[in-house]
């Protein structure tokens, strides 16, 4: 008569974890609109943590881009760094900015910050408001 004993397999050490992709940001700037940021944050004279970007509903189409100095960045603000600038983007409006490139166009009878989203659906005929 035989016996077998089982034999305990070695616990196989735990697999180290993978490591993490890093998040694209939500949002590009472009050389242009990073000098112009510096230069309003420079101007404004006091402290200031960034530029806050959001959407807020406005206008015929339906969203409009909002820009604010932000004396301080909130807990779940999304931050995109870029050329010395930081941006701070509304986390209730990232959705509507992922993929967003910020640019700052000067022309003759009007200058100012343009967002190339391809999350849009289309603008209104002014160019003040889109929808997604």
């Amino acid at each position: 008569m035989s016996t077998t004993t089982d034999t305990a397999k070695p616990a196989a050490p735990p697999a180290a974890p993978r490591p993490r992709r890093p998040r694209p940001q939500v949002m590009t700037v472009t050389p242009l609109a990073a000098e112009r940021v510096k230069a309003l944050i420079d101007g404004r004279g006091k402290p200031t943590a960034g530029i806050r970007i959001g959407v807020r509903t406005k206008g015929c189409s339906g969203l409009s881009y909002t820009l604010e100095f932000a004396d301080k960045q909130e807990l779940m603000d999304e931050v995109v760094e870029a050329g010395g600038i930081k941006l701070l983007i509304d986390p209730k409006a990232s959705l509507f900015l992922i993929g967003t490139e910020m640019d700052y166009e000067e022309e003759k009878l009007k200058s100012g910050f343009v967002f190339k989203n391809p999350n849009e659906k289309g603008r209104c005929g002014c160019g003040e408001s889109f929808h997604v």
